[in-house]
């Protein structure tokens, strides 16, 4: 793990910039150092007859990491939370007397300096020192256990320990010893800190679990995906420093849980800062790994530290599995949301417009927009002092890069009560995600000269549901209500009232007098090699019979709402009577859309009718349901004690499986593996408690297969 160099900044400032903490930094700090108005070291007279020197200093991390809830990082250094005491046990050469005196000192980065935090001077007499408290807890001879209580505002990051002595003219200090380093985190534990969480179970979920499930698929089709976090897996805390080294920030600007949370929603992706992750929507993924083949975050920031090269490839659900291993390592808490119908607003107007022909079809150029499937993104819990009260809370960021905020590809930290009422004006980047969950879909067509005329508004089909995993289960939990009020309430109507008076939305008011309206609906959940049976309802309010000429596009796209294939057009008349409605099956053969899927799982209808001067649309999106891998356990269930894992898999087409890769995690019980064909595969857990196994199967026909198991490793 190689940390970046820093550039000269000579002529803006005395020194550069500290923006390294993983650095060996070395002997940065002298031994001994004179104090301010002395040239030269004068002799003492030591109570006792011997100088006061140090023997050893223990971290006393038996002690620590269970009160602060670090015991399960792989790490030989002590793990602890801000704004919570922590010990520290000092040998002297001989028993204290009160003349000795003596200081804790903790630096973080090149060139600490008290007054940016990065030098913390702790002392334990009368004598005043920095903003951390010490006080001496016992002494046993030469042994003495200190305490010491960070600030809940401290540097997050590495910070390295010397004990200092005066010796009259100066303080001798120990040597460097990187057994003394400790690591300091955010604390949802402590009052004090921004992203303090009052509830236990929820600090349980959203800080410690290092397992969880992604959502995905479509509203009525939500298929789970398992996660591996793995925050507390050997190396994955340095590439989380080292993630915040790359992006430059200043060590100084690391306590800043803003600005923490910020630069990582811009170094997740690669697109314009060398990031962890580089994104890739279209079907070759020769050059990496697909995104559906990974199992979880550790082997992405494990090969990103040890190369510092973007790993290929990433799509949403990546971005927002990674990021929130990302912010868990570091104490945030912190929880992946997945919005179904998810809006992307490229003109920033607060609607989804999307255009047609003159003859019903797509215009497939014109349209700028788009409608996802799914997007995931983080939620992520902190206080906003920089906004009005009631603004704290859950806030929303994404690192999937699609626009760019401040010149970087990033997103958020967005409040999610000041999306449900329309204040947009809050940073950061809230009007981007009030469309993505709330936008209306505007149906425009274009005709011969580019005029272009609004035919429909849909309020209801973007943000169709927002989930993200309930706690202690594997169940989701509708968040839909956080994000916005019911459509057509007197507060939705409030909400958009207030966007039109600052001139942010325009609210459409159409009196389309149109009397007719078309629903499409699955006859039945499709697996994928399966027939698609779609049933198209008509139906007529007026009082004269009509005849509807539809038209119905049929393409393969990818989750993101993109074209991917367009392979079938179907027109057909359909005859409504007056005040009834009319019922059609139009039915996909598995052939016809199983050479064009080329690794996607999604098919997008798009209907549309005309009838004299009225017109009727509507569009689904039908997720094929892949088969699941069944994934079983052996063995003693112990820690320590070698366990097996098996994978079994039926395939359902009826054409063999080409290029097939397996991969197996489990934070905690087994590192990434890539087992042979025999799919059974021995490991010995590390970590006691509930765990995870969980597999994945890619192949370069067959998408989205996967499978996990649960099992409880209990204590030797």
């Amino acid at each position: 793990m190689v940390p970046p160099t820093n550039p000269s900044y000579k002529g803006r400032y005395n020194d550069p910039v500290p923006v390294s903490n993983l650095k060996d930094f070395g002997d940065d700090f002298a031994e001994f150092e004179l104090f301010d108005g002395i040239d030269e070291a004068m002799p003492r007279t030591f109570p006792g007859g011997a100088p006061l020197s140090v023997e050893n200093v223990d971290m006393s991390q038996q002690i620590n990491k269970p009160k602060h809830y670090t015991t399960a990082y792989d790490t030989q250094s002590l793990v602890v939370r801000r704004g919570h005491e922590f010990m520290v046990r000092v040998t002297f050469n001989r028993e204290l007397v009160q003349q000795d005196d003596f200081q804790l000192e903790f630096l973080i980065g090149s060139n600490p300096s008290a007054n940016k935090g990065s030098l913390v001077v702790v002392t334990f007499g009368s004598r005043r020192g920095g903003p951390w408290a010490g006080r001496i807890v016992e002494m046993q001879g030469g042994s003495v256990l200190l305490s010491v209580t960070p600030s809940a505002t401290a540097i997050v990051g590495k910070y390295r320990t010397y004990v200092a002595i005066s010796v009259g003219s100066g303080m001798q200090r120990t040597k460097r010893n990187a057994a003394t380093d400790l690591y300091m985190l955010f604390n949802a534990w402590c009052p004090q800190d921004p992203v303090f969480l009052p509830d236990e179970s929820e600090r349980m979920e959203y800080v410690l679990n290092d397992t969880g499930v992604i959502y995905q698929g479509s509203m009525g089709a939500i298929v789970t995906r398992s996660w591996g976090y793995g925050q507390f897996e050997y190396g994955i805390l340095d590439a989380c420093i080292y993630i915040l080294d790359s992006s430059r920030m200043p060590i100084y600007n690391r306590g800043n849980i803003i600005k923490v949370v910020r630069k990582g929603s811009a170094m997740i992706n690669s697109q314009d800062d060398n990031g962890v992750l580089v994104g890739n929507w279209s079907n070759d993924y020769s050059m990496g790994v697909a995104p559906t083949a990974w199992t979880g975050s550790v082997t992405i920031l494990q090969q990103y530290a040890n190369t510092g090269v973007p790993v290929c490839y990433a799509q949403c659900w990546v971005y927002a599995g990674v990021f929130c291993t990302f912010l868990r390592c570091l104490g945030i808490p912190t929880r992946v949301i997945t919005n179904f119908s998810s809006a992307h607003d490229n003109t920033g107007n607060l609607k989804t417009d999307l255009i047609f022909k003159m003859d019903g079809t797509p215009d497939r150029r014109a349209t700028r927009d788009s409608i996802w499937n799914y997007h995931c993104w983080n939620e992520c819990w902190m206080v906003r002092p920089d906004l009005p009260a009631g603004y704290g809370g859950w806030q929303v960021v994404d690192s999937t890069p699609q626009e760019t905020s401040d010149g970087h590809f990033r997103c958020g930290p967005a409040p999610v009560a000041a999306i449900k009422e329309g204040n947009l004006c809050h940073p950061f980047d809230c009007g981007f995600v009030f469309a993505e969950v709330n936008s209306d879909v505007v149906f425009l067509k274009k005709d011969r000269y580019g005029t272009m005329e609004v035919f429909k508004v849909d309020k209801t089909h973007v943000g169709q549901g927002l989930f993200t995993k309930a706690l202690g289960s594997d169940q989701y939990m509708n968040v839909t209500h956080t994000y916005k009020h019911p459509e057509g309430s007197e507060a939705d109507s409030r909400t958009m009232t207030r966007l039109a008076k600052v001139e942010l939305f325009t609210t459409l008011s159409l009196r389309l007098n149109n009397q007719n309206n078309c629903k499409l609906r699955l006859s039945f959940q499709t697996q994928l090699g399966s027939d698609i049976e779609l049933l198209v309802t008509l139906t007529n309010q007026g009082d004269v019979s009509r005849k509807v000429n539809c038209h119905l596009d049929i393409s393969v796209v990818f989750y993101t709402g993109v074209e991917a294939n367009h392979f079938k057009d179907v027109d057909f008349p359909v005859t409504v009577a007056a005040k009834q409605s009319e019922h059609v099956i139009v039915k996909i053969q598995a052939d016809e859309y199983l050479p064009h899927l080329g690794g996607q799982n999604s098919i997008r209808f798009i209907l549309t009718g005309s009838s004299e001067e009225q017109s009727v649309s509507a569009i689904k999106v039908v997720t094929l349901l892949s088969p699941a891998l069944t994934v079983t356990v052996s063995g003693q269930p112990r820690l320590g004690q070698q366990m097996f894992v098996t994978v079994t898999f039926t395939n359902p087409l009826k054409e063999p499986l080409q290029n097939v890769f397996m991969y197996l995690e489990g934070s905690g019980v087994l590192a990434l593996r890539r087992p042979s064909v025999s799919w059974m595969e021995a490991f010995l857990p590390r970590l006691a408690g509930p765990r995870r196994i969980t597999a994945v199967m890619y192949t370069s026909n067959l998408s989205q297969v996967s499978g996990a198991t649960c099992y409880i490793t209990t204590p030797l």
